[in-house]
């Protein structure tokens, strides 16, 4: 059995640009680790096609419709690989903005190719988590990265915050991708935020670096707005929600 610890992300910044064609949207942001909140992945041989168990206080749905079993399945359409038993135990809340579901894709992709010997170069690996959704390509190199188009096109940027503490509260609200876009006007940008990012002190990002989910979902959701403004009163540098929400962060200097 093979056993990895799969962490979450935040989002520093958080633009949508533009509609697209194919529905989706255009977006600017930056990704960042966070191993705050984790899951847990087990993979081990299994005598049959797969078994995928899910610990928690979490409804995993249907297998045709998780995310780690459409990662084994595009592994074993691609390369023929037998069987495994996948164990799940959340730890990464979900409906929050941080990944988990991606997350949980990317490392299962990882963990698949280890566990199997499989040699497949990154740029294939990439492409195979573009297939499981935007979020997926950016926990297969899991540093953190300049994201653009559906968030699937990476640049990988010198963004540490290794020198400050990361606190994140999930409330119990969850809000929906859907529910999210529904409150957005896509604009253009005057800043690129890795630009911002890597050249500002985080002292000053609550200037310049803003979520636009914010405004529509803080005005469904107050308690979320609460908890970013009680952060800063805590004495954060600097404090936002995540993705669409509803997580919501706050970056600390590591002495408070």
């Amino acid at each position: 059995m093979i056993t990895y610890l799969v962490n979450c992300k935040i989002n520093l910044g958080l633009h949508v640009v533009r509609k697209r064609p194919d529905g989706y949207h255009d977006l600017e942001t930056v990704f960042v680790p966070s191993d705050f909140f984790t899951d847990t992945l087990s993979i081990e041989p299994y005598n049959g096609d797969y078994e995928f168990e899910c610990l928690g206080h979490f409804d995993a749905g249907p297998d045709d419709d998780n995310l780690c079993v459409r990662a084994y399945r595009l592994l074993r359409e691609r390369f023929g690989i037998s069987g495994v038993r996948i164990v799940l135990e959340k730890g990464i809340p979900t409906g929050a903005g941080l990944g988990g579901g991606s997350a949980d894709a990317a490392f299962t992709l990882k963990g698949l190719a280890n566990h199997f010997r499989l040699d497949i170069p990154t740029s294939e690996i990439l492409k195979l988590a573009s297939q499981l959704g935007s979020d997926v390509p950016f926990f297969i190199l899991n540093t953190p990265a300049y994201a653009t188009g559906r968030g699937e096109v990476l640049t990988p940027i010198k963004a540490s915050l290794s020198d400050y503490e990361i606190r994140i509260v999930k409330p119990d609200v969850s809000v929906s991708t859907r529910e999210a876009y529904a409150g957005i006007q896509p604009h253009e940008s005057s800043i690129r935020l890795d630009d911002v990012i890597c050249n500002m002190p985080v002292s000053e990002w609550r200037n310049c670096i803003h979520n636009d989910f914010e405004m529509p979902v803080f005005a469904k959701h107050p308690e979320l707005a609460k908890i970013k403004q009680d952060f800063y009163r805590q004495g954060a540098l600097y404090a936002a929600m995540s993705g669409s929400g509803s997580a919501v962060f706050g970056i600390f200097p590591k002495e408070s």
